[in-house]
């Protein structure tokens, strides 16, 4: 049993009996706290995030599965509504979790995280489980294309305070894996975003850029992102 100072986000790994609390949360940003269940188990964990002291801890199951190869659960918090997010695994013994705190400036340490700059080439790149892409994107139109022949491929592209949630080949419950809390809000603060043509493992989407820096995050498990790609191409020269 530990307490984890998170305040850099880094990954962590958190054992049965840990508390893992972030005290540097900042106004204006929108947060993700990916949850990964690394039990090595097909078994289901339910991790407590407290979020306020007059709010009742929030309650989120993470997907388990052998080889540890589970999706992420995701949740979304904005440093509007606090400085401070604790998570806790109260499971049973032998339940293990794997979590990082992503945003346009977090995590501050990203050990253990691929972290590169994303070209704007028009060319796809490859998108695997613990990859994050950042860039800074200019005030032009751009579109985003992201590929998977994998069921439910998720991804997040994060801005200062909206992020895109990004499902490749959804199925009727791909909203479970998000959830937020506080005051955020879905198409306020987050949008989810879905193939709306005949081709299900591609989703393309344009978005207007601003000259400051976007972030995409994987947030799938490493079968789903073997063959997974995310290109960025500029509209407008």
């Amino acid at each position: 049993m530990s307490t984890i100072n998170w305040n850099d986000g880094r990954l962590i790994t958190l054992e049965q009996g840990d508390t893992a609390t972030s005290t540097a949360l900042q106004r204006g940003q929108l947060y993700g706290i990916f949850l990964y269940n690394s039990t090595m188990a097909d078994q289901n964990i339910t991790i407590n995030v407290v979020w306020s002291n007059s709010q009742p801890p929030v309650l989120v199951t993470v997907p388990g599965t052998t080889a540890n190869e589970g999706l992420a659960s995701i949740v979304l918090v904005s440093g509007n509504d606090t400085q401070t997010i604790s998570i806790s695994n109260t499971n049973s013994a032998n339940t293990t979790l794997q979590a990082w705190i992503g945003s346009v400036s977090a995590p501050n340490n990203t050990t253990g995280l691929s972290n590169q700059q994303l070209p704007n080439d028009g060319r796809a790149h490859q998108f695997s489980k613990f990859n994050r892409y950042f860039a800074v994107a200019p005030s032009s139109w751009q579109q985003m294309t992201i590929q998977s022949n994998i069921t439910q491929f998720i991804s997040v592209q994060f801005s200062q305070d909206f992020a895109y949630i990004n499902i490749v080949n959804p199925t009727s419950n791909s909203y479970q894996r998000v959830t937020p809390v506080g005051n955020v809000r879905k198409d306020t603060d987050y949008k989810i975003n879905q193939p709306s043509s005949g081709i299900p493992q591609v989703l393309t989407y344009p978005f207007q850029g601003d000259g400051t820096q976007k972030v995409w995050m994987n947030a799938d498990s490493p079968q789903n992102s073997e063959n997974a790609t995310i290109t960025w191409q500029n509209l407008t020269f």
